[in-house]
């Protein structure tokens, strides 16, 4: 705002900026398809980072890319998931794990 004048001086649109965070999901996660959803969501969405299941049954993911397709993906997709999927829980972490190029199913851990 320029107060001298009174007058509010036009911004330019901010940029999202980039983003990585990993993400734990919980519930009936496993056996109904969640990680090609995962991937497809991601690819969609542009974003880089991998997708893989937990031998505790949950699916563990990260994603890295424009922080308001990272928040689309966390905050709304990944907390409904494929139809089969009944989700119970989704924790996120900042990250700055190297997410690679593209995004991959990886082997369970």
């Amino acid at each position: 705002m320029d107060t001298a004048a009174g007058v509010l001086a036009s911004r330019p649109p901010q940029v999202t900026g980039t983003k990585a965070v990993r993400v734990e999901i919980k519930g009936r996660v496993q056996g109904v398809g969640f990680r090609d959803w995962t991937m497809e969501n991601a690819q969609e969405l542009g974003l880089c980072g991998w997708v893989r299941n937990r031998r505790n049954g949950s699916v563990e993911a990260l994603f890295s890319g424009d922080s308001a397709s990272v928040e689309e993906i966390v905050e709304k997709r990944c907390r409904i998931g494929p139809p089969a999927a009944a989700v119970t829980a989704v924790a996120s972490f900042p990250s700055d794990e190297d997410p690679g190029q593209g995004f991959e199913c990886r082997f369970t851990l």
